[in-house]
């Protein structure tokens, strides 16, 4: 179990409640086509301060918090580009890339909009790989073991809630063709995982501008910042609230948000700061094609966390 945070009763009484009323408002949602990891930071706490404290200092914080099946690995979607966006950070702090306007362009609009076609040059960037036809056994191991760079650069944090992660692949709209579906394996065995508690801790550090840099963190907060305006949301049909957790929010709420959505699971991952309540944080993965397409489950869920926290900070 996760040391990062710690249970709470009343956390883990509400939790359940609310879960309870998602059933019961969604019927046809098992039990198990949802995930859940949700953080509460108490005052005074030591995020979204620009980076004042030491990582050291930071993880010596320990939120409340509450999770219902926050380890169980499931297809990411567009979520995963949470962690491509702390890599590629990562890679130019340490000179590993070299910054560009087309780079910068590629960082935003995997975030901002979503794109499939930028996350592809990220991962290109962060792997010296490209897609193409399939592969002599040689280069293709060595093709391969590149991609699985991500992957490593992760493990080498040395964080419980990574260790059965898999963050490998390119995001797709049709899908992979040549080397990239023969990566995936015969079964799709290879394709990305992640877990609703592993995508809560690595936001918890960007949060907590501990995620690469201080500098870089905000940089990060700054991308995935959303906006609740009608109009803003109205012009773009495809962004990341409406049918997600910041759709189940009053317009005066901060949201920092990297949502996922295919056929199959819609999920978000997001920061929130309401005013006069306590801040926190909410990761909710949702699975099954016919919830995939429901707008209603992600505001539904977000606003009773919402509620709750009324009474969490009075």
């Amino acid at each position: 179990m996760s040391v990062f945070f710690h249970k709470d009763d009343q956390l883990e009484e509400l939790g359940d409640r609310i879960l309870a009323a998602t059933w019961e408002a969604f019927s046809t949602l098992a039990q198990n086509q949802i995930a859940l990891t949700w953080l509460v930071y108490d005052l005074p706490a030591p995020i979204n301060t620009g980076g004042a404290l030491t990582p050291e200092e930071f993880w010596k914080y320990s939120p409340r918090g509450y999770s219902y099946r926050g380890v169980e690995s499931i297809y990411p979607a567009s979520v995963v580009k949470l962690f491509y966006l702390v890599a590629m950070h990562e890679w130019l702090e340490r000179g590993m890339a070299q910054p560009s306007a087309e780079l910068d362009r590629a960082i935003r609009d995997m975030i901002v909009d979503s794109s499939n076609d930028a996350t592809g040059l990220i991962v290109d960037v962060l792997t010296g790989t490209t897609s193409g036809p399939a592969l002599a056994p040689g280069p293709f191991e060595t093709w391969q073991q590149q991609r699985h760079l991500i992957n490593r650069y992760f493990q080498s944090f040395g964080w419980e809630e990574l260790k059965t992660i898999n963050v490998c692949q390119k995001t797709w709209c049709d899908g992979p063709y040549g080397r990239e579906r023969a990566f995936y394996g015969d079964m799709m065995e290879n394709r990305n995982w992640l877990t609703a508690i592993a995508t809560a801790r690595l936001l918890h550090s960007i949060v907590g501008g501990v995620a690469v840099s201080s500098a870089r963190s905000q940089s990060m907060m700054a991308l995935l910042r959303r906006s609740l305006q009608p109009e803003d949301l109205l012009a773009d049909p495809e962004n990341q609230v409406t049918g997600f957790l910041g759709g189940g929010l009053p317009l005066n709420a901060c949201v920092c948000s990297k949502a996922g959505l295919m056929s199959r699971v819609r999920h978000d991952a997001a920061y929130i700061e309401l005013p006069d309540f306590n801040p926190y944080l909410l990761v909710v993965f949702t699975e099954g094609k016919q919830h995939s397409s429901n707008e209603s489950i992600l505001p539904f869920v977000s606003h009773q966390i919402a509620e709750a926290m009324r009474s969490l900070s009075n």
